[in-house]
């Protein structure tokens, strides 16, 4: 995939790598959002969110080793998630914002992400052609964001396929949500109408590869 002229790389885990900065991004982990709509009565979900969560942020680190850490914003699902998370999974995530560069992006649910955590606290962050930051705008070329959410479905030999996507039209970037309990807003919706050319592309995520899909082709979710 090219945005703004730079060469990166789709895992299908939902992370994107830049190979030229040995640079991980990942957009709305939402760590600690089971324990969080739990505390809001809004019914009991496993709560694993979290472990899972990090268990594929380690794996993602042996797969490439990487210098430095982006994430999007919305890393934890509201204010009080760094006071939720159990001992072990704190230590774990200690491990590996100590391991890299760790950025932490702030979003709408964590304007300010818990500092005790390790990395660095950033409102958004440039480097080369490319600009990090939470919310899309569709004003600059060079744009990596999240909070949307993105998802697609296509159907394939009479089959219907929904999956998270990240989307793109060559100039800005909006990646799928990496965390194990975050949902999905279909590219379709109005939401993206204002930042991509109708001759974007819908990278879906599959088990072993991301496949892109021109935006004629794809169905509502």
């Amino acid at each position: 995939m090219m945005v703004n002229g730079v060469r990166l790389t789709c895992d299908p885990s939902g992370a994107l790598w830049w190979p030229e900065r040995r640079t991980l991004v990942l957009a709305d982990l939402h760590l600690e959002k089971g324990s969080g709509l739990a505390a809001a009565g809004a019914g009991l979900l496993p709560p694993y969110d979290t472990r899972a969560t990090l268990g594929r942020i380690a794996m993602l680190f042996r797969r490439y080793r990487p210098a430095a850490t982006i994430c999007l914003g919305d890393s934890f699902h509201d204010g009080e998630a760094g006071e939720r998370l159990s001992e072990e999974d704190a230590i774990r995530l200690r491990r590996l914002t100590a391991a890299t560069d760790w950025i932490w992006i702030e979003g709408n649910h964590d304007p300010e992400p818990p500092r005790h955590l390790g990395g660095r606290v950033l409102a958004e962050f440039a480097d080369g052609a490319l600009h990090f930051h939470h919310r899309p705008t569709g004003e600059a070329a060079g744009e990596v964001a999240g909070h949307l959410h993105p998802k697609a479905a296509v159907r394939v030999r009479g089959r219907r396929l929904a999956r998270r996507c990240f989307v793109t039209d060559g100039s800005r970037l909006v990646l799928p949500a990496f965390g194990a309990y975050a949902g999905g807003l279909c590219v379709l919706d109005v939401a993206f109408h204002a930042l991509f050319r109708r001759n974007f592309h819908a990278w879906m995520l599959g088990e072993n590869e991301v496949v892109p899909v021109q935006a004629g082709r794809l169905e509502p979710v």
